[in-house]
């Protein structure tokens, strides 16, 4: 009987635990290597698309994380200014925190079996890349990106505020609590001092919509960003944001770490070509890619309060979602 293929996955994000899941799925010995002991809160928007149930029953995780007691999200709202584009989802979004989901899913790695060294390790030839997104900074105006939670009353929708220069998204996750996370330049950032309270003043609309709120945790920052596809090694198996950082206001930022995590752990453990793995991931999420980067270039033109009215909702959600 032939001895079971071992897999090494640097990095114990989203991505990186569906990649452990995987390839113990597929028969492998994985090893996680990550120098965080402990779960942490993680600037990130929390907002699971309806394919995520799918997705998790493949890493055998849904149970448990439909236990956490997620949020529903029914409905879609877009603000552009005094313009709103809003509509029914297709079918219901999981609101549940990041924290909460990179809990359950390592403890399931663990449990299943995958041996979690808490160490730094630098990449090699075959492995598993999930360490996330690049930190070399682009020229120009510098992205980054902020979060927080809110206590207060809370909606069954999924809503994105885009304001001059800067958008923050606001959904529900677990516990009644209400996520806010967004992007912004350095330089607005800085003429505020970074104190994003006085950020989301700068939208009357959202102003408003956090008025009745309060704040439950200090802002986090994370950044700067860089969009797209990420060179990286051609030997190796390149996940979630380290294989590309999407726009986090398409909402499929954590569908694809676990998609991509799934289809690298799978391919590892098969012995793939990394090849082969590139161009399967790449069809898997290349529409969602390339829709986020249009829809990113409409709005950096200033166009988008011109089209809002014309474009139903649910648009955004479909054209972004893998295929």
């Amino acid at each position: 009987m032939a001895e079971p293929n071992s897999v090494r996955i640097v990095g114990g994000g989203l991505a990186g635990c569906a990649a452990a899941l995987a390839a113990l799925r597929a028969g492998a010995e994985p090893s996680l290597f990550d120098p965080s002991r402990i779960s942490r809160h993680r600037v990130c928007g929390e907002f699971l698309s309806p394919e995520v149930r799918q997705s998790l029953e493949g890493l055998g995780v849904w149970e448990v994380a439909a236990a956490c007691g997620p949020a529903l999200m029914h409905r879609m709202e877009v603000h552009f200014g005094k313009r709103i584009c809003a509509d029914r989802l297709p079918e219901p979004a999981i609101g549940l925190s990041r924290l909460r989901l990179d809990h359950l899913l390592r403890d399931a790695a663990v449990g299943g079996g995958c041996l979690y060294v808490p160490e730094r390790t630098e990449p090699s030839a075959g492995c598993v890349l999930a360490t996330g997104r690049q930190s070399a900074a682009p020229s120009g105006d510098r992205i980054f990106g902020f979060k927080t939670h809110f206590s207060g009353p809370a909606r069954d929708t999924v809503e994105l505020y885009f304001g001059d220069r800067f958008y923050v998204g606001v959904n529900p996750v677990e516990a009644g609590i209400t996520n806010v996370c967004g992007l912004a330049p350095e330089s607005l950032l800085r003429g505020l001092n970074f104190d994003y309270d006085a950020l989301l003043g700068l939208s009357p609309a959202l102003a408003a919509r956090t008025r009745p709120l309060t704040r439950a945790m200090a802002w986090l920052t994370t950044g700067p960003l860089v969009y797209g596809r990420t060179e990286q090694p051609l030997d190796l198996y390149a996940a979630g944001d380290a294989f590309s950082f999407i726009d986090p206001f398409t909402g499929a930022g954590m569908l694809n770490a676990l998609e991509s995590g799934r289809m690298a752990g799978t391919a590892a453990a098969r012995q793939d070509s990394p090849a082969a793995y590139r161009a399967a991931v790449g069809k898997r999420l290349g529409r969602p890619l390339f829709m986020a980067s249009l829809f990113r270039k409409v709005l950096e033109a200033g166009v988008g309060k011109l089209l809002a009215p014309w474009i139903p909702g649910r648009w955004l959600f479909s054209l972004t979602r893998p295929r």
